[in-house]
C-alpha cells in the first residue's frame, strides 16, 4: 500500500529533511505515540537537519500539507495518516 508520504518529495529537498521515522506501521494510537516519542527524539539529536525545526515553522508546515492536493484525496482519518502527517510535516517545504 502506498502511504501518502510516497506521494509527495518530503525530505528530497537539500534544504532539510523530514523525521527520520517510519509511520507505515502505525495502526494504534499507542503506535502513533512511539512515532512522536522518535520524532522528539531525532529532532533531539539532529536539529540543524530538519526543515521545520521550530512549533511555529512545523504548524505552518502541516496546515499547508493538510491543505496540499496529496492530501485531500487522503482515506477516512486513522492513526497512520495522522503519524503520517506529522512526520511529513517536519520536512514539507
Amino acid at each position: 500500500m502506498v502511504g501518502v508520504l510516497d506521494c509527495l518529495n518530503v525530505g528530497m529537498y537539500e534544504t532539510g529533511r523530514s523525521a527520520d521515522v517510519d509511520p507505515s506501521t502505525v495502526r494504534t494510537r499507542e503506535d502513533a505515540i512511539r512515532v512522536i516519542e522518535a520524532m522528539t527524539d531525532d529532532l533531539r539529536l539532529h536539529p540543524d537537519a530538519w526543515e521545520n525545526p521550530t512549533l511555529a515553522r512545523f504548524l505552518e508546515a502541516l496546515g499547508a500539507l493538510l491543505g496540499s492536493r496529496a492530501w485531500s484525496q487522503a482515506e477516512e482519518p486513522t492513526w497512520r495518516l495522522f503519524a503520517e502527517a506529522l512526520v511529513a510535516a517536519s520536512g514539507y517545504e
